[in-house]
């Protein structure tokens, strides 16, 4: 069923709890949400699409919400699939209806579907405007945040940014609602961080703009539980990559579960010990993607590792790769290795750390060989008092 986001504006997307996998990488343990907004006025608009794989349920949402009228007009966005992979069903239901997307959407509909739909778009650019009677749309341009072809949209008569994947969240709406940010964040640096420069360049333009609410395609329309400015201060922080919080994020690699595994829940220990937030990340075990939240989250990060194969063991490899697509930069990193005869994981680790922009290393470099001696605990509280400076 549909849900009111103002008496005129109606949001008919369609939450999939059933969902596990985000882009076939991000683990759901609450589904998504895939958001669609009606707009009733003179004219009838509908923002966005959705996945294909809730159509029905989405179509059935907007037979719901005409109550009987028709659809005149449909912004696209975004065409990610999980946000066109309905628009051939809208289309195909609406066959008056006309489409306005920017010109590199444009582009896109023709090389996801095989249906020439030219005919009905209509091209539009920043600072164009869509009267739809007492609402006015006006578009702004919002390229690679998180896709090329991005277009937001403002509504002056009531105020409301459609922010396209921007302010979005994993989970269906309702999911820990209690607590936005820890969804959002681990959404925002794992899908959009990257593009952290661009999503300044968006904020920028939406400080010129009187907002009362913000409707995203995934999640809740915001303001939720907190003021709008606790969500706009959130992307300024995240964009910026600015640590959110004072703490360390522990992230480890151990082969068998033993000497790696067991110097990681020691530094947890004395951190906590001298009262440091730890978040802490088990690479075999744990999803990666909690782990690129948490180094984003922190001013700090130890890194721990296992050598492997004269390298470094392969889950730590993959999420070092991870930080470097997502541009990780402006901490403090330390690093802990593990080897039997002829420790490397420090090395490859430390060529990482050197590629990070504005990121210090923290000495000393603790070696351990097998298992956790009481000699290498002095080690590991030399570098908590380190890392605790």
């Amino acid at each position: 069923m549909y849900e009111k986001v103002t008496d005129t504006i109606l949001n008919v997307g369609v939450d999939d709890p059933e969902i596990t996998l985000f882009e076939n990488q991000y683990d759901l343990q609450d589904g998504m949400a895939y958001n669609s907004y009606l707009i009733l006025d003179d004219k009838v608009c509908l923002m966005d699409s959705t996945d294909a794989d809730v159509t029905d349920a989405w179509l059935e949402n907007i037979d719901a919400a005409l109550d009987g009228r028709s659809i005149d007009c449909m912004v696209v966005q975004h065409m990610e699939p999980d946000h066109s992979g309905s628009l051939l069903a809208i289309t195909g239901k609406f066959p008056q209806m006309q489409l306005y997307m920017s010109q590199g959407a444009k582009g896109m509909v023709a090389q996801f579907f095989d249906e020439d739909l030219s005919d009905r778009i209509n091209v539009i650019k920043e600072g164009d405007t869509l009267e739809l009677g007492s609402h006015k749309l006006s578009f702004i341009a919002a390229p690679m945040v998180h896709w090329p072809e991005v277009m937001m949209t403002y509504e002056s008569s009531e105020k409301v940014l459609f922010s396209a994947d921007g302010f979005g969240k994993f989970g269906v709406k309702g999911a820990e609602a209690d607590d936005w940010a820890c969804e959002a964040r681990r959404y925002y640096f794992n899908i959009v961080g990257k593009y952290g420069a661009q999503v300044q360049a968006v904020l920028k333009k939406a400080a010129a703009l009187e907002i009362e609410h913000i409707c995203s395609l995934h999640g809740p329309v915001l303001p939720e539980n907190e003021p709008l400015a606790f969500y706009l201060a959130k992307y300024d922080t995240w964009s910026k990559y600015e640590p959110e919080d004072s703490g360390v994020a522990l992230v480890y690699a151990s082969i068998h579960d033993q000497g790696t595994k067991q110097a990681a829940l020691k530094l947890k220990e004395l951190l906590e010990a001298k009262g440091v937030k730890v978040g802490v990340t088990n690479l075999t075990e744990d999803d990666l993607h909690e782990g690129v939240e948490d180094a984003f989250r922190y001013d700090r990060m130890i890194l721990c590792a296992s050598s492997y194969d004269a390298d470094l063991f392969p889950p730590m490899t993959k999420f070092l790769n991870v930080l470097k697509i997502k541009a990780y930069q402006k901490r403090k990193v330390a690093l802990v290795e593990n080897g039997s005869w002829a420790p490397s994981a420090a090395r490859v680790m430390k060529t990482y750390v050197e590629g990070f922009k504005d990121v210090t290393l923290i000495e000393p470099v603790v070696t351990i060989k097998s298992s956790l001696k009481e000699a290498d605990i002095a080690k590991l509280e030399e570098l908590v008092a380190e890392i605790c400076k």
